[in-house]
């Protein structure tokens, strides 16, 4: 087995997903390798939250595999933060900012102080301290993004996925997130999606195009977004 091999975390084979008599996904055929920064962008209803949540195991495929990797081996211990979308939450479920981020601990064997210490460490990372006792429904939807965003990062998870991370936060707030992802790249595998591509095009090592299929730019330097420069 080689390095290459090795390095390989993520496996997706033959992916297919059809919903109604309509084929959301197919031929989808790729590989995350440990320290990836994927970016992922593509036109409405391509299907790029769904294939976010088919890697996830959130959703199975109609057809083909997705296989998690642990040192070349097949593993089910992968650990993953997720950020959905903001639609995806309901903003009325009685929970607390404190609770939405904490719970990205769930099922870990983490004991409750360091609960405690984790939560009010992300607060404060992610700029909510002086919300952590209110209900999400009393958020704005900045604010509600930025929880979503803690409850993904607090268990420094190994692979982070962003499903548009840039939705409803200020300028101000957008270029933290930047900083904040630059930060985690270092030591986490990301998969990103946006439709903001700029900036994040220059942080990422890998650029895909979801459009039903799946096609990877071989040049950081597409601005189109849903084209490839391959100049």
């Amino acid at each position: 087995m080689t390095n290459s091999e090795q390095d390989i975390i993520i496996s997706l084979r033959d992916i297919a997903r059809r919903w109604e008599g309509r084929t959301v996904l197919s031929d989808i055929n790729f590989d995350v390798r440990l320290g990836d920064f994927i970016a992922i962008t593509g036109p409405n209803g391509g299907g790029k939250t769904t294939l976010l949540r088919i890697i996830l195991r959130l959703l199975k495929p109609s057809t083909g595999s997705v296989t998690y990797l642990s040192g070349g081996m097949p593993t089910d211990s992968l650990s993953i933060g997720y950020l959905p979308q903001k639609n995806m939450i309901d903003s009325h479920f009685p929970i607390t900012v404190e609770e939405v981020v904490a719970s990205g601990l769930l099922g870990s064997s983490t004991d409750r102080q360091e609960i405690r210490r984790l939560t009010a460490e992300t607060l404060k990372l992610i700029g909510l301290e002086q919300h952590s006792t209110k209900s999400i429904g009393a958020l704005s939807g900045g604010q509600l993004q930025r929880a979503l965003l803690g409850r993904a990062v607090i268990s420094h998870p190994s692979v982070l996925v962003l499903d548009e991370p840039l939705s409803y936060v200020d300028k101000q707030f957008e270029h933290y997130i930047y900083d904040l992802v630059a930060d985690l790249s270092h030591d986490t595998t990301i998969l990103l999606v946006s439709h903001e591509m700029s900036t994040i095009a220059d942080m990422a090592n890998r650029h895909l195009i979801i459009d039903h299929t799946l096609r990877e730019c071989h040049s950081a330097h597409h601005h189109v977004h849903y084209d490839c420069d391959n100049g």
